[in-house]
Formats: structure tokens, C-alpha cells, sequence
């Protein structure tokens, strides 16, 4: 592992990948760093926390964040946005619905305030929130320079708008998949959660990363497949989903 990541807090996946596990939600935020631009995956939960994220990625990589990447909506993998002027948003489609009306960034400012982030800072980053420019159908690539990443619209499952972002090569293949996968606790299905599509969401990461891939998930340790495939037999005998 690099030492520069390593003493800057964040795990080092690959030569081209990177994530780092944030404080209070315990957030996963991904970087993947190309020879002519640098995606990061969730921006952090808010304004303050988006800046420094910016700050560290820029010492780690000598360049700005050109894109981002939303793997869903909820609060603390979006509301660091504002942090990053001039990077191009991508989201799947719909998520615009969600993070481009008031009311949307009203239950997202609220949200965050009930599970602890300070209000001013909620406020100010629900105020200061852009939805995504790029809406992803299907699949998107992106070319960053001797890397191309894949943005793949998984879902509907921990959320009606879950995006993964396929890594290849390196070594070995990196897949971040937001909450669709948790490591740390058991996978959280909140209201907006699509319980009877979310296993066949881990399916399509499973097809999408295969068997040697690393998992990244939302929150947690790096995991394997087989972990991916366990928590799908979980997940659809806890909804009572057949195989």
C-alpha cells in the first residue's frame, strides 16, 4: 500500500482505486484515479465533510475531482456535493426527482438532522445540494485516462435509484455498491427500500463483478462474492423472495 493513502486514512484497493471509511456513519467514499481525471464515489454527508475529502484527494492525487459518483440518495453518501465545484454529477435516473425538488432536500435535511449531523450543517448542505447532471439508464462509461469505469444502474433495492461503479483491472476488479451490500451491520431497508427487487439487484452486481472481484460496500470491510451471495440468500428469505 501507498504510504501517502495510508497515513491520510484511506485503503488503497488497486493502482487505480481507493476508499476510504469516513467517521460518525462509518461511510465508505471512493476514489479511482485516471491519468487525465478522478471520480469519487459519494461525496460524504456534508458540506464540511465534502471539503475535506476534496482536500485530501487532491494531495493524494496532485489533481481536482473532475467526476462524481452518487450510489443513492441518502444523505450521507450526497450532501457533500457542493464541496466540488465543477465536477460533472452522475446518478441514476430519477434521482433527480429526489434531490432536485425542495422536498427532497427537505427529507434529506431532516433525515441527517435526526441521525445526528449538526443542523447548520444539514441546512447548509441541503440548501448548497445539486442533483446529478448525468442520469444512468442502463450502463455508463467513463474514460479518465488508462482507466475506464462503469456506472451501472443496479437497482431499484436499498434505494428506487442505486447506481454501482465497476473498476476494472488493477489486478484485480473493484465494484462499489453502495448500500445495496453492508458489512458492518445487517443491510438497512428503510421506506424507500424496494425489498422484492433488491435481490435480484445483488444478482446484477454479482454478473457484473464476478467471482474475483472486490466488493466494496457502503458501510464495512472490503468483502468477497461469496459474501455478496450470502447476504442475497439473506435478504430474500428476510422479504420472502424466491430464488
Amino acid at each position: 500500500m501507498d504510504v501517502q493513502w495510508e497515513e491520510a486514512g484511506w485503503e488503497r484497493l488497486t493502482g487505480r482505486a481507493g476508499r476510504r471509511r469516513l467517521p460518525g456513519w462509518d461511510c465508505t467514499v471512493g476514489l479511482v484515479v485516471g491519468d487525465d481525471a478522478v471520480l469519487l464515489v459519494d461525496p460524504g454527508s456534508s458540506v464540511r465533510e465534502g471539503a475535506g475529502l476534496r482536500a485530501e484527494a487532491e494531495r493524494l492525487t496532485g489533481r481536482r475531482v473532475t467526476h462524481i459518483a452518487f450510489t443513492h440518495e441518502h444523505f450521507d453518501h450526497v450532501l457533500g456535493v457542493a464541496a466540488f465545484a465543477g465536477a460533472e454529477v452522475f446518478g441514476a435516473v430519477g434521482l433527480e426527482t429526489v434531490l432536485g425538488t425542495a422536498a427532497g432536500r427537505e427529507e434529506l435535511r431532516s433525515d441527517a438532522v435526526r441521525q445526528g449531523l449538526p443542523e447548520a450543517d444539514a441546512t447548509e448542505s441541503a440548501d448548497l445540494l445539486r442533483p446529478p447532471r448525468h442520469l444512468v439508464s442502463g450502463e455508463w462509461t467513463l474514460e479518465l485516462g488508462g482507466v475506464q469505469v462503469l456506472l451501472a444502474n443496479v437497482g431499484p433495492g436499498h434505494t428506487r435509484h442505486d447506481l454501482a461503479v465497476f473498476v476494472p483491472g488493477g489486478g484485480r476488479e473493484v465494484v462499489f455498491c453502495g448500500d445495496l451490500v453492508e458489512e458492518s451491520g445487517e443491510p438497512q431497508a428503510g421506506p424507500d427500500a424496494v425489498t422484492a427487487q433488491w435481490p435480484a439487484a445483488l444478482d446484477r452486481l454479482l454478473a457484473l463483478g464476478g467471482d474475483d472481484a472486490l466488493y466494496v460496500p457502503g458501510h464495512g470491510a472490503v468483502v468477497d462474492a461469496a459474501f455478496v451471495r450470502a447476504q442475497r440468500a439473506t435478504l430474500a428469505a428476510r422479504f420472502g423472495v424466491s430464488a
